[in-house]
C-alpha cells in the first residue's frame, strides 16, 4: 500500500519520523513589558504555555536524558528571557521564546503562548499565540 504513496509521505510515516510533543503549561513569570509608562515601570505577571514538536530519533530513548529534549533547558532559558530588557510587545517576547526553542536540533516546530494576567480586573488574562516552524 505504501508503494503508492509520495516518497515524502513514506518517510514521514516511517519510525524513524515520529513527533514527542515536549510542553511546559501555565508557567508564570515577572517580566518588563508593555507600552505604557506604568508597564515599564513594575514588572508584571505573564504566563508562558511552549508547546515543541520533537522529532524522535531512531531506536529507543534508552531511559537517557541525553537522548531527549529537556524540558528543564528549556524552562530556565525562558526564565533568562524573561529576566531580560524591557520589551513593548507580547509579539516580540513570544518571537525571542519560540527562536530560543527552534535552536534545539530535533524540535521543528514550536507554539508560544504569551497572557498578560493582571491588564483589566474583569479579564482573566489577555495575549497571543503564535506558532512557529523550523525552515527546511
Amino acid at each position: 500500500m505504501n508503494e503508492t504513496l509520495p516518497l515524502d509521505a513514506r518517510q514521514l510515516s516511517s519510525a524513524q519520523h515520529t513527533l514527542r510533543h515536549v510542553f511546559i503549561r501555565d508557567m508564570v513569570v515577572a517580566r518588563s513589558i508593555g507600552v505604557h509608562r506604568h508597564e515599564r515601570d513594575l514588572p508584571q505577571r505573564v504566563r508562558v504555555n511552549v508547546d515543541m514538536a520533537v522529532v524522535e530519533g531512531a531506536g529507543p530513548h534508552e531511559d537517557n536524558l541525553d537522548r531527549v529534549l529537556s524540558y528543564e533547558e528549556i524552562t530556565n532559558t525562558i526564565r533568562t528571557i524573561a529576566e531580560g530588557p524591557h520589551v513593548n510587545l507580547v509579539e516580540t517576547l513570544a518571537e525571542l521564546i519560540a527562536e530560543s526553542c527552534l535552536t534545539h536540533a530535533p524540535v521543528r516546530s514550536v507554539r508560544v503562548r504569551i497572557e498578560k494576567l493582571d491588564v483589566f480586573v474583569d479579564v482573566a488574562s489577555v495575549g497571543i499565540e503564535i506558532e512557529r516552524f523550523r525552515a527546511v
